[in-house]
């Protein structure tokens, strides 16, 4: 295949890149609305996250993240409220039709929010980025989504009763996800509490955590939390996710002290993540996720 920026190549991705703009437009012009503020946080961090099997960039002596929650968490203790971050966050080993190294991440908190209105938030958002683009739906390969129609509510439990290891329980998702998303959005909610590490137990069962997914034409587009302030759990679940870390990998990261000692200080919270580069990629028709990435990786 030809590089990128060849003018046939370009010529083939340009309706799908402009798609890309309005949509980032959109996004923000959605929390403008909503009176949020964007946050700009840097992407060389001291640890990059949380979890077992996400593998980070090594930069100099720290990494880059893998997502911004961290530094946001951190804003929210500072004293700020309803936040979102807009831009790059990196993943190693990451490449295929819906992955990339590199990749643009919609993030966003409401302080004293339930998980619930994070939950509207992001049916709100997928529906504003679809009528930016002219849209009346999301596709990929052989599934279509109304975005449009009322969501599919569904729990874990409605799939998955037993009990199951990390492994195996990662490995039933990937084919329950196939069914979700298609004709309309699913919310998958209430996960086991070992598969939210950031999450806070659910107050009328603590085996599970307010932590939902949103999922269009069988792909994860969201991930979102109520999220744990409680310091002394959190570094439990910390510690256990690099122990497993190396276990499986041989690898770890620091814990990030400074993150722990802001959540003494943090409100209580509710936030969510968003694939922006899947959801243009879903609402524009396109087949791969290099087809909205400016410069894909080679």
């Amino acid at each position: 295949m030809s590089p990128w920026w060849t003018p046939d190549r370009h010529a083939d991705r340009a309706p799908l890149l402009r798609a890309r703009a309005k949509a980032l437009a959109a996004i923000r012009a959605w929390f403008d609305r909503q009176g949020f503020l964007e946050a700009d946080v840097g992407t060389l961090v001291a640890s990059p996250g949380a979890e077992t099997h996400l593998h980070a960039f090594r930069a100099g002596a720290g990494f880059l993240h893998t997502s911004p929650e961290f530094a946001m968490k951190k804003l929210l203790a500072a004293g700020e409220r309803n936040i979102f971050y807009l831009g790059k966050v990196y993943r190693a080993g990451e490449k295929g039709p819906l992955h990339a190294p590199e990749f643009t991440m919609l993030e966003w908190y409401r302080a004293e929010a339930p998980y619930t209105a994070i939950q509207a938030d992001s049916v709100a958002i997928v529906r504003e980025v679809c009528a930016a683009l002219g849209a009346s739906g999301l596709r990929w390969r052989a599934h279509a989504c109304d975005p449009f129609t009322p969501p599919e509510q569904r729990r874990v439990k409605d799939f998955i009763s037993e009990p199951l290891s990390a492994d195996e329980f990662s490995e039933r998702i990937v084919v329950i996800e196939r069914e979700l998303g298609h004709p309309s959005l699913t919310i998958l909610s209430e996960y086991p509490i070992a598969e939210a590490a950031l999450a806070r137990p659910a107050p009328h069962d603590p085996s599970v955590a307010e932590r939902f997914e949103l999922y269009a034409c069988g792909v994860e587009l969201a991930n979102g939390f109520g999220e744990l302030t409680d310091a002394a759990e959190q570094r439990k679940r910390l510690a256990h996710a690099m122990q497993r870390k190396r276990v499986v990998y041989g690898d770890a990261w620091p814990i990030d002290e400074d993150f722990l000692q802001a959540l003494e200080h943090m409100p209580e919270a509710s936030g969510c993540a968003l694939g922006v580069d899947r959801l243009v990629l879903l609402a524009a028709g396109g087949a791969h996720i290099d087809q909205v990435l400016w410069t894909p990786p080679q």
